[in-house]
């Protein structure tokens, strides 16, 4: 007989730490639905996100180079699933919800506008006097208000939990079915996990990325940076000389497995010492519990801050980008003159949710290319 959804709720209940949320504890979704046959609840998010249009439109969006670019560069799309990948490996050692993990990593970056970091500032710049834009806020809209899927709801209904991971600097969701609001300080463990996982991945395969494209050099990460050096070394120590494709990939391996060992060591002894005993207990901590150790932090930042100086602000990332922006503030200005070029969905928009944020719902949903795309179409016919 198939796992039914009880049988795979008495599963987490078996195998996952205390403080882990669990799918039957979920606080539910905002419109009522049947339970799921043969998944959890969380399970069910997962796979309405990978369903979404949003979802499969981060295949033609920026993550450092533009769209395009070259083959083996990665997306949003193929930066999302190693986030996700990563994720489910530190929840699985940590004994947390595994699907709910996966379903906020996989839907952390659906509201990323195109271009990048770049596009992101341009929206709110251009939005500043109709309450800006930052892409953890979007991508809440995009699951709550603008995917158009089921008959009896817009968005995607995801529960309240898969919401809350999504909220990362902002208040958490208003509970819902009118249950008594509870204020929480920190989010679960699992949306914790997801939010250092993204941390984890950028970061690590931006290197890999920046090594493919030239802009970085092995010889220059010897010399400036430490953890490289010492992850270097440790790959020379245990293989010996590597092809330089292999080399690359066995260093950067490395780096992301400390790191994911660091989070796990840390987190587990900061559990410890909270005394947690439920997802709720966690909810209340003041601050989070899945961290760095206070070395690991200081080497991070250290990488950071050589791959803005010499990655994210060099001319080739960021020229790419500057243009592509200005093209969305021209885009965003006719729009404003143009309300009937936003196509049908958008401008059906405008009357619930005003005349500005339903063309930045549209910028925002497009990818690199179809900025440049939409711009040729209306402003150079």
């Amino acid at each position: 007989m198939p796992s039914n959804c009880a049988e795979l709720e008495a599963r987490e209940r078996d195998a996952l730490a205390p403080h882990a949320q669990f799918s039957a504890d979920s606080r539910g979704r905002n419109h009522p639905e049947e339970p799921p046959e043969w998944r959890t609840q969380f399970q069910r998010d997962r796979d309405r996100i990978i369903h979404s249009r949003a979802f499969r439109r981060l295949e033609h969006k920026t993550q450092v180079f533009f769209s395009g670019s070259g083959e083996h560069l990665r997306t949003r799309l193929t930066h999302t699933m190693e986030v996700a990948a990563i994720a489910r490996n530190i929840a699985r050692a940590l004994r947390l919800n595994e699907d709910l993990t996966e379903a906020i990593a996989l839907a952390h970056d659906l509201g990323h506008a195109p271009c990048g970091h770049s596009g992101e500032e341009a929206l709110d710049e251009l939005m500043q006097d109709h309450g800006g834009f930052e892409h953890n806020r979007q991508s809440r809209r995009v699951v709550e208000i603008l995917e158009r899927k089921y008959p009896d709801f817009t968005g995607l209904n995801l529960t309240w939990e898969t919401l809350e991971g999504l909220a990362k600097h902002e208040p958490a969701p208003d509970m819902p079915l009118g249950q008594a609001q509870v204020h929480c300080p920190s989010s679960s463990l699992e949306a914790q996990v997801a939010n250092l996982a993204d941390e984890i991945t950028y970061y690590s395969h931006d290197l890999d990325d920046g090594l493919d494209s030239g802009l970085l050099t092995e010889a220059q990460l010897e010399r400036d940076i430490d953890c490289w050096k010492n992850a270097s070394k440790r790959i020379r120590d245990e293989h010996g000389d590597l092809p330089e494709e292999c080399r690359h990939y066995f260093i950067i391996r490395c780096l992301i497995d400390e790191q994911v060992h660091d989070v796990v060591g840390t987190t587990e002894a900061n559990i410890a010492e909270a005394g947690v005993a439920s997802a709720d207990d966690v909810r209340q901590q003041k601050n989070g519990l899945v961290a760095y150790s206070p070395a690991r932090r200081e080497a991070n930042l250290q990488l950071r801050a050589y791959l803005y100086k010499n990655l994210y602000f060099s001319e080739v990332v960021s020229e790419p980008h500057k243009r592509a922006t200005r093209l969305l503030g021209e885009l965003f200005r006719h729009y404003q003159a143009h309300p009937g070029d936003l196509g049908p969905f958008a401008e059906s928009m405008i009357a619930e949710h005003g005349l500005e944020r339903s063309i930045c719902d549209h910028l925002a949903c497009m990818s690199d290319h179809t900025v440049i795309r939409e711009h040729e179409r209306l402003l150079n016919a």
